[in-house]
């Protein structure tokens, strides 16, 4: 038998009125909108500068600062900036892979 590529059928969605999943939709909307602006916030409240090479930042290089999570989850972005840090690309690397080493010497990371 052959496996088709042919696009599938939307499955119907049980359980749910319309009203429930607009309502659902506009949540995921909102939670979306509010952590992926986290950036331009980080940006605001700590400048254009790497906080851990002090390097400056121009309009024509902002694409290389990044925002570092300093408790390394992604998700947790409170307002106040304060599990925020503007780091460079290289330093922002560097910071990861300080804790993927660290993660192996103490054989507390991920093994396969």
């Amino acid at each position: 038998m052959t496996k088709s590529f042919k696009p599938h059928r939307p499955r119907p969605i049980t359980g749910k009125s319309q009203e429930e999943l607009d309502e659902l939709v506009r949540r995921m909307k909102s939670d979306q909108t509010a952590s992926d602006n986290y950036r331009d916030r980080s940006l605001k409240l700590h400048g254009w500068i790497c906080a851990k090479c002090g390097r400056e930042f121009t309009i024509d290089n902002l694409h290389l600062l990044t925002v570092h999570h300093r408790d390394g989850n992604h998700l947790n972005n409170p307002r106040d900036g304060s599990n925020w840090e503007n780091l460079c690309i290289y330093c922002h690397d560097d910071e990861h892979s300080r804790s993927l080493l660290a993660d192996y010497l103490h054989g507390t990371g991920s093994e396969k």
